[in-house]
């Protein structure tokens, strides 16, 4: 089982569990038998771009939310290794604010969760229709991101299939373009195993106890981790490693049978060809 995992969300960020502390999270790391977590919860914004409510922390709260990860650093030091972090999007004119918050703190991981259109209008995937251009702005904002050394690991890379229908000729094109920043920055790509949970546990679905016919419903329900997505990564030299992405009471809990899930829709086959690291 992999002991590490650097993608944990708090309250702060408004849509995670409010009934969870930051040493909860903590206690279901080490009851699981992980050595190396990071908080990595959504980052601030100096400029508020993105004005949806319940997304992200304010700025004013990096304080608290440093302090809190700090004294568990000190209390727990001798259990588990705690990081500091932050969940970040990439935008073009926001790179000196993005390098002041990966000062702040020992990682910053890279959820490009929307991007720009024409306009400089935000597209969120999952929300807004994307168009074969805007794709491709997806991999060049993480080809920028990566090649200003802002990421420590890529997370939920194929979260672009939020909004794309089929895996086609521009979804193979931006993955392997994803693919070749990776590998020639050496960046880690995180199978996320959020979206998984979602469509399964957090809905009161114990998937390892329902039908077949059940399992096919569900799994064609979810976007990613997305079979096609990693078997071209399986192609290339390129470090990958699970997400859990925990927002929740019991999440981590889960890890096992999340990850049972990853590998069933990726498929034995492209799994056994992934290069997996055991830590950072």
């Amino acid at each position: 089982m992999q002991k590490v995992n650097y993608h944990s969300h708090t309250y702060r960020c408004g849509h995670a569990d409010f009934n969870m502390s930051d040493e909860d999270y903590v206690k279901e790391y080490i009851e699981m038998g992980f050595k190396e977590i990071a908080f990595t919860d959504h980052a601030p914004e100096k400029n508020k771009i993105d004005k949806r409510t319940d997304m992200r922390m304010e700025y004013d709260e990096r304080k608290d939310y440093l302090n809190s990860i700090n004294k568990l650093k000190e209390k727990y030091k001798d259990v588990i290794n705690i990081k500091s972090g932050y969940e970040i999007e990439y935008l073009p004119g926001e790179e000196e604010n993005m390098i002041e918050l990966k000062n702040e703190v020992d990682l910053l991981i890279l959820g490009q969760h929307f991007i720009y259109d024409n306009d400089n209008n935000l597209k969120i995937f999952g929300r807004h229709k994307i168009t074969d251009e805007e794709l491709l702005r997806y991999a060049n904002y993480i080809d920028n991101a990566l090649k200003l050394n802002i990421p420590s690991i890529l997370v939920h890379p194929d979260i672009f299939m939020l909004s794309s229908n089929e895996f086609g000729e521009t979804e193979k094109e931006i993955t392997k373009m994803i693919c070749e920043s990776a590998q020639k920055y050496n960046i880690p790509l995180e199978i996320n195993l959020n979206n998984i949970y979602s469509r399964t546990y957090l809905r009161g679905i114990d998937y390892f106890n329902i039908s077949n016919d059940s399992k096919k419903e569900i799994l064609n329900k979810i976007s990613y981790p997305n079979k096609e997505f990693w078997n071209i990564v399986s192609n290339y030299d390129i470090k990958v490693l699970y997400g859990i992405d925990a927002h929740y009471k019991g999440q981590i809990l889960l890890f096992n049978d999340l990850v049972k899930i990853a590998n069933e829709i990726i498929g034995k086959d492209t799994i056994n060809k992934l290069n997996f690291i055991d830590k950072l």
